[in-house]
Formats: structure tokens, sequence, C-alpha cells
């Protein structure tokens, strides 16, 4: 479980600290490499029904490994502007493009969804952000978003694969209680969940999770969990405790989880620095020998 093969993970990242948020940053594997062929990314936009009245942006990537007829695996992220952007925390898709070419991860289309809006209806106004709604409610509801408005519409263009142990969601903060919820209620679709700096807190109720891994026969789905010794304290709770509260519940109820802690703030920056070594370990066993052979 926890400590199965926490060797996978950087040791030196996570054994000797930053003392500071701002010392985190992107290494070698988030840097484009001379001779690994680039994906494509494209960016899209979006009119929901499930969440009626939002409009939003996201991206495809889709490595140069990919082959018609070929089903990939997937990587969702929320927020997903931060994620695709060259000169951010994670740089997702050049991490995709080197640990593909490396043989580290399968070939992996990434969907990376922005959170809704509501347009403004005069001109000078601002647009109602729909983020919290999305992302913090207990329900299925951005679960079925995916499954029956993205996915579908991505499905169109490229094949992927429905084995949910190769597909991965992914958020920070709010975006990383909704990739956690999203795959409590739908793990036949999402066998795995990374979440950064998670919201588990009673922003919309998300506090309760804890006590509902621990009450809950276990579900089949990999967790890594990251969080830093500096995170928010406010009237909705405490993001360090919330989190080694779920990495808890998750050890006890005997999941497949690992759990980071770090020393930075509220931000993307110490789950950018690991993020390629948080995908190794999601897919530590993609390309595992068939034991029967």
């Amino acid at each position: 479980m926890k400590a199965q093969l926490s060797f996978l993970l950087s040791f030196a990242l996570f054994s000797s600290l930053p003392a500071k948020d701002e010392d985190y940053a992107p290494g070698t594997d988030a840097m484009p490499k001379e001779g690994v062929p680039r994906g494509a990314v494209t960016k899209h936009s979006w009119e929901s029904e499930i969440f009626p009245g939002t409009v939003r942006d996201y991206w495809v990537y889709v490595p140069s490994q990919y082959k018609e007829g070929n089903p990939a695996s997937l990587l969702i992220c929320q927020d997903g502007g931060g994620f695709v952007r060259e000169n951010g925390a994670f740089r997702a898709p050049t991490v995709l493009d080197n640990l593909i070419h490396a043989g580290d991860i399968p070939v992996t289309i990434g969907i990376f969804v922005n959170p809704g809006v509501v347009p403004a209806v005069k001109e000078g106004q601002q647009p109602r952000k729909n983020r919290s709604f999305e992302y913090d409610t207990l329900s299925d509801q951005y679960a079925r978003f995916l499954l029956e408005e993205i996915l579908p519409e991505v499905g169109k263009s490229y094949q992927i694969t429905n084995d949910p142990a190769n597909r991965v969601i992914c958020g920070n903060s709010s975006g990383g209680i909704c990739a956690f919820t999203a795959a409590w209620e739908r793990p036949a679709a999402f066998g795995n969940v990374i979440s950064h700096i998670g919201s588990f807190t009673n922003i919309r109720g998300g506090h309760v999770y804890p006590a509902l891994i621990r009450k809950s026969e276990p579900k089949p789905i990999r967790v890594f969990l990251q969080d830093g010794e500096n995170d928010l304290d406010n009237l909705h709770g405490n993001w360090p405790i919330a989190n080694e509260q779920m990495a808890a519940a998750l050890e006890y109820a005997g999941y497949d989880y690992q759990f980071v802690m770090g020393t930075g703030k509220h931000s993307g920056r110490h789950g950018g620095a690991i993020f390629p070594d948080t995908l190794r370990w999601i897919w530590r066993d993609w390309n595992a020998a068939d034991p029967e052979n």
C-alpha cells in the first residue's frame, strides 16, 4: 500500500524538501529534450447542458505516438489552462512527451478542462464563475459532465481506453477534491486520482470524506495526495490537517495510495515539481508482464 513502491518517487525531493514555496520548480522532465517528439495541443470551447448556461475552454493533448486503432490511456486535469502553460508549474504536455518517450507511462491523451463560467449579460459586466459549484459539490454531476459531454466529444476524433486502471483524473485545490469526487462516484470510469493541495474542507461539505472512506467498502481507485505544511487555514478548515485525515482514512481502509507532505503554501509549485514522479507512481505497473506468461 502506502510504502509498497514508494522508492519509485524521487527520494531527494521528499527527504530534503525546500524551505520555501518559491524554491519548488519544475525539473528536467518538464523541459523539452532533444530527440523527444512533441505531441499536439489544440484548444476548444464547450457549452454545457449538464451545467446549463456555462461555457468553458478545454485543451486536448495528443502524443506523436498515438495510432488510430490503439486506444490511448487518459489524463484529465481540472483548471486545465494552468496545466498546459509552457511556463507554468506543471507543463503537462512536455512532461507527457518525455515520460511517454521514455516508456515510463503509456501512450496517453490529455484533456485539460477549465471550470465553466456564465457569460455576462451586459457589456462591462464580469462572467459569473461556476468553479466552486462544479468542483466542491459532492455529487456525480461533474463526473457526468465528463462522461456524457467532454469524453464523447473528444472520442469523435480519438480512441481512449475504457479501462479505469489507465484513466487518471487530476486537479489542484478544489480541482483536487473534484478529481476525488469523480472517481468516488464513478470508479468504473476513473481508476486513478491525483490531488494537489486538495480542498477536503468544509467549502461544500468535502470534510466528510475521511469518515465516508472509513465507513464504505473500498473502491478500486489508486490515490495520490500532495499538500504543504503552510497550506491554508481559514473558516473552511485546515488544509494540511484535512489531507492528513484523508491519508489516514485511505490507510485504514486499505487503499493503494501515496501521500506527500511538503513545506509549500497553497500553490501548484510542489505538485508541479514532483508531477513526473507522481505520474510514474500512478502508472507504475502499466507495462507489467502478464504473470501467466
